[in-house]
């Protein structure tokens, strides 16, 4: 079983960068498609509160969801808005990464590195164009 985890959103080009960095470091995560399977009330508690970030701070600002329910207003709890994250799993921000040196909501991507022990065994180049490993493994950002 693999010691590191990612909430993987496969449509997401951040969340791709970021799962492809695993790779790039020899590792296959345990990958959780989060839309399919999102995790219980308890779990995002504790990954958010491991992330060392707050509710609103996981919760994606982008999209239908988030500007039909009008989550930009402060009159919403973390309670309320841990609902609902978890009635609408589009709401948690991606992707969020569980290694043993911690979780982490890698955005940008590249923010994976700090967490893994393994170092990159090849260069890596993001979809966007961005080169973030040199030929030689070294992290350019």
């Amino acid at each position: 079983m693999s010691t590191v985890t990612i909430f993987h959103n496969p449509m997401c080009g951040t969340s791709r960068n970021t799962l492809a960095l695993i790779r790039n470091a020899g590792i296959e995560p345990q990958v959780i498609h989060y839309l399919e399977t999102p995790p219980s009330r308890d779990e995002l508690v504790r990954l958010i509160a491991a992330c060392g970030k707050s509710v609103r701070e996981v919760l994606r600002s982008k999209g239908e969801v988030y500007d039909e329910l009008k989550l930009d207003d402060t009159k919403w709890t973390d309670d309320e808005l841990l609902d609902f994250m978890i009635a609408h799993p589009i709401l948690i921000n991606r992707p969020i990464v569980v290694t043993p040196m911690g979780t982490r909501l890698c955005r940008p991507s590249e923010s994976v590195l700090d967490i893994l022990a393994q170092a990159q065994q090849g260069p890596f180049t993001k979809e966007d164009g961005e080169v973030v490993i040199d030929e030689q493994g070294r992290r350019l950002v």
